[in-house]
Formats: structure tokens, C-alpha cells, sequence
């Protein structure tokens, strides 16, 4: 079982069975075992949407809710920054260990490892590229290519007409 710890320093059992799957299905209408049959773009969209990552793991976590009288309102609220990447993580660990296949959960960890060693290149390209970036020469690149201001409606009037 994988667990993370909340901005409210409450610790989480992200916990995947087939009543919690059950669960899921008949409140969010979301299948976690079809997660993965798109090449992942089920399993990306919904771990990088914060909302319904916090609606999964709460119904997740729900019996530990309960016992706390934590509402999905709170849980949310302690859920922002990089509690919910910890999160998404045990939730996608959580996910790879429900599959019953050791082969499938194999495959599913190389994967989820391939995408996060990706994700990590191109943001520290990302990184390399801005740090590059001086603001100053490119603010004037910036002028230097717009060229003049236009006039102002207010000096381009023909005043001929009240002139007359």
C-alpha cells in the first residue's frame, strides 16, 4: 500500500481493491482498470487534473476520512503544490500493484518510469532555455521589431470639420 502526507500533515493509505475500483466507478463514473488502455492518456489526464485526482483519492481514502470526519472539502483543501504530485505518485504506484498480471505491472512500471525520466529532460531543457533568457535584450528585440507607436486616435483627428 502507498501513502502520502497532506498539506495538513495527515497521512493518507492510498489503497486500490476491487471495491475501491467499484467505489469509483459508481461515484465518478471513472474506471481505473481502463486507465492504461489508451496508451496512458486516461492515466495522464486524470493525474494532471488536480480536481479529479482529489475526487479519486478521496474516494480512495474514504474509510480514513470517515474515521476523521474529514468531508471531500477538507481533504481537498490540504491537497495543493507538491502534495498532489506525491499523491498522483501513489496513486499511479497504488494502480501498477492492483494489476493482476506480473508481467502487466512490469510493463506498466517501465513505463511510468520511461514518461517520468522524459518529463524530466524536457523540464530541465525547459530550465536550460530560460536560463538563457536575458530580459533586458529581450524586451528590446521585442521594441526593435514592433517599430514606432501608432498616433493616438486623439492626434489623428481631422478637426477641419469643427473648425468650420
Amino acid at each position: 500500500m502507498h501513502s502520502f502526507v497532506d498539506n495538513s500533515r495527515r497521512t493518507w493509505e492510498v489503497a486500490i481493491n476491487v471495491t475501491a475500483v467499484k467505489r469509483i466507478r459508481g461515484l465518478l463514473e471513472i474506471d481505473l482498470y481502463a486507465l492504461v488502455d489508451d496508451g496512458f492518456k486516461s492515466l495522464s489526464k486524470l493525474v494532471s487534473d488536480p480536481v479529479t485526482l482529489a475526487d479519486v483519492l478521496y474516494c480512495l481514502c474514504k474509510d480514513q476520512a470517515d474515521k476523521q470526519s474529514i468531508t471531500d472539502e477538507d481533504f481537498g483543501r490540504a491537497l495543493s503544490g507538491d502534495v498532489i504530485t506525491q499523491a498522483a505518485d501513489a496513486f499511479v504506484e497504488e494502480l501498477i500493484d492492483f494489476f493482476p498480471d506480473a508481467r502487466a505491472r512490469a510493463s506498466l512500471r517501465k513505463a511510468i518510469e520511461a514518461g517520468k525520466a522524459v518529463r524530466d529532460k524536457v523540464i530541465s531543457h525547459a530550465e536550460k532555455i530560460l536560463d538563457s533568457i536575458n530580459p533586458e535584450t529581450e524586451a528590446q528585440k521585442w521594441i526593435n521589431s514592433s517599430g514606432t507607436w501608432p498616433e493616438s486616435s486623439a492626434s489623428t483627428q481631422d478637426h477641419s470639420a469643427s473648425e468650420s
